[in-house]
């Protein structure tokens, strides 16, 4: 696994021995090409952070900010490995679980929110990304034009939700990416 292009292309990445389930690079290139631009100065919050790939990319190929949010330890401790390695500025890791973390931010808004939780092959992980989908501080937390990109499992329905809309969709395997903007504004 390695950041694909930009300022730090072909650096290789740290990836936690557990508990994650890293985008790979074929599913990484395809989603940063939809994204085209719009990671330049973006302001990007990465959630389920794991190896922190999808926002080191993001910060590889301009963003001006990450914010890293993991609640497991050794995630956390790759992640920072990976922005010390990479060299790349504008990188923070937030140790928290990501819906404390949405309640507890007031003011920051977000120009890209990846998100890439457990996939939804349990009771309890369907209901974490449901819990995702309908939370007012998640869709709150993005800045006007700004998208949320959600990695699911490409088997299962996106819950129903009053809050987002599918911009598009791409399906890799298992994987499906969703390019979510909130329902009362339009994305790029």
């Amino acid at each position: 696994m390695r950041i694909i292009a930009g300022s730090a292309g072909s650096i290789p990445l740290q990836v936690p021995r557990t508990l994650t389930r890293p985008t790979t690079d074929r599913v990484r290139e395809s989603l940063f090409a939809v994204l085209g631009d719009l990671t330049a100065g973006a302001r990007v919050l990465d959630l389920f952070a794991g190896s922190g790939s999808l926002g080191l990319e993001a910060l590889s190929r301009g963003a001006v900010s990450a914010d890293f949010v993991e609640s497991h330890g050794p995630a956390c401790e790759a992640i920072q490995k990976n922005l010390e390695k990479s060299r790349l500025a504008g990188g923070r890791v937030h140790r928290r679980e990501v819906l404390a973390f949405l309640g507890g931010v007031s003011s920051a808004r977000y120009d890209l929110i990846f998100a890439d939780p457990p996939y939804a092959r349990s009771d309890a992980e369907r209901e974490l990304l449901e819990k995702l989908l309908t939370s007012p501080a998640l869709a709150g937390s993005l800045a006007p034009g700004g998208l949320l990109v959600l990695e699911s499992l490409s088997s299962a329905p996106l819950p129903e939700n009053d809050l987002w809309k599918v911009k598009e969709e791409r399906t890799y395997g298992v994987t499906r990416v969703s390019f979510l903007a909130p329902v009362n504004r339009e994305a790029p």
